[in-house]
């Protein structure tokens, strides 16, 4: 059984749960345990009594425990690729990418923790200077989802540690072996007891825990709209720092002069790589009059020769969906899209794979003759359903891009460099990409939308900074 990391210590919990294969319903992954309240509790004292030495540790020291964690995160990348595959259901080659990034993050955030800056200014005052300093918040409670195992945690982990923070993570109770194997780099490169904590659980136990106890300083989530109304309520309630990461409903552009082959593969990628389980996949595609018959058949063509298999399998293209609660989701908005009147191509649920297992699997969809004012296109369905709308022009889609309760990511598969830059002007979205996938974003930089996709300061890049310290500005008389 994989155990919880309390106070440095591997500690059983009341219950276990079983981590299934979405390719392969049969294989059970491991036991993973389960905390309860009271071990979430004990995890923030940990926390707490760890603060006050790991917050004035050395960048030296930070530095050497974040590159040790990050390098063996490389070195292992295929085993932990297969491990992320078997669990979530993403390709191998995929899964592998992701921990490629993950091992990245906590290269770069290990340099951070030796560029860590402040200013030296002159008063108005003679002979008084002037300090400005950034300082760790204290205790910091994460809560991720099952999408990006390992690369979600690590941008939250690794800056949390970096700026001298102490941390309480609960990984999504989908995918603990991801969680449970970065706890164990992490375990052994070095961090002293109680400086990182994992509580596996349920989020009505554990989650609650973090978000009410006081000792908690600040919460960062990412995750589901709703919980991200219930987290923000709480952490006002107490003061308490929160970040979220929420929903999209992303949009993607196709302007008649795009090139074809660049936007159909942009949409492709944007649309169901990752089985469409992504927060920055592109589940909108908004076509101009001049070329949408041409890229919806060229669509269709590509979709129907796309894969759907075992994850871990050479040649697969598109995995399972992650559990039956997401797969009866997924056929719910496919039967919502037909009764509001799009036509649907694909969208057909497989019941085994190739080699006879029992999974998780349903054919990519294709919705066309849609509207902005179908709930297929106004609602976030986290599957591998995507959603066709006609414009006339270009301000036409780009209105359409806009009409969203979402700004999350963005994007144009168009050669004209005047709308290109309009677009990214005027796009409201966090990210915008210009002939290139919504999703995908590179380490070194923030990450976050607008309106109901985020709120409070980016992740990832230098900008992390912003949430896991505060400002301290100190005087000093000659």
């Amino acid at each position: 059984m994989f155990k919880n990391l309390i106070g440095g210590e591997w500690v059983e919990g009341p219950r276990t749960t079983r981590n299934i294969n979405p390719s392969d319903t049969r294989d059970v992954v491991g036991e993973y345990a389960q905390a309860d309240a009271a071990q979430a509790r004990q995890a923030v004292a940990a926390a707490q009594q760890a603060f006050g030495a790991w917050s004035l540790s050395t960048p030296q020291q930070r530095f050497d425990i974040l590159d040790a964690a990050g390098t063996e995160i490389l070195a292992r990348r295929a085993a932990l690729g297969d491990l992320l595959a078997r669990e979530e259901g993403k390709t191998l080659p995929e899964a592998i990418g992701e921990v490629v990034r993950a091992g990245n993050i906590f290269k770069f955030f290990a340099g951070e923790a030796l560029r860590t800056g402040g200013e030296v200014l002159p008063s108005v005052r003679p002979g008084v200077g002037v300090e400005v300093t950034r300082e760790p918040v204290g205790v910091v409670g994460l809560i991720t989802p099952w999408n990006f195992p390992i690369a979600i945690p690590a941008w939250k982990i690794a800056p949390a540690l970096a700026c001298g923070n102490t941390v309480v993570f609960k990984p999504a109770e989908l995918v603990p072996g991801s969680a449970w194997a970065l706890a164990d780099i992490l375990q052994r490169a070095g961090l002293p007891a109680g400086v990182f904590n994992l509580v596996m659980g349920r989020g009505v136990e554990v989650g609650q825990v973090l978000l009410d106890d006081p000792r908690v300083a600040a919460i960062s989530f990412t995750g589901s709209v709703a919980t991200g109304q219930r987290i923000a309520a709480a952490c006002v309630a107490r003061m308490a720092k929160f970040q979220l990461e929420m929903g999209g409903k992303n949009p993607m552009v196709v302007l008649d002069d795009a090139d074809l082959d660049i936007a159909v593969a942009a949409a492709l990628n944007s649309g169901f790589s990752s089985t469409g389980q992504r927060c920055t996949a592109s589940s909108r595609l908004i076509v101009t009059d001049g070329i949408h018959d041409r890229f919806v058949a060229a669509m269709a063509e590509r979709i129907a020769s796309l894969k759907v298999d075992d994850a871990r399998k050479a040649g697969t293209d598109i995995g399972p969906v992650v559990d039956q609660s997401q797969l009866e989701q997924d056929l719910e908005y496919l039967d919502i899209g037909r009764a509001e009147g799009a036509r649907l191509l694909g969208g057909e649920r497989i019941e085994h794979n190739a080699d006879g297992a029992p999974g998780f699997y349903l054919r990519p969809a294709l919705f066309t003759e849609t509207t902005a004012a179908m709930r297929i296109n106004r609602e976030e369905i986290f599957g591998p359903v995507v959603s066709v709308m006609r414009a006339k022009n270009y301000d036409e889609a780009l209105a359409l891009a806009n009409d969203s309760p979402f700004g999350l990511s963005a994007g144009i598969a168009t050669s004209s460099l005047k709308h290109a830059t309009h677009f990214k002007r005027h796009m409201q979205a966090g990210m915008v990409m210009v002939n290139l996938p919504t999703a995908g974003v590179d380490f070194h930089v923030p990450f976050g939308g607008r309106k109901g996709s985020s709120y409070g300061p980016r992740e990832q890049g230098r900008y992390a900074a912003e949430f896991y310290t505060t400002v301290k500005t100190a005087y000093t008389q000659a």
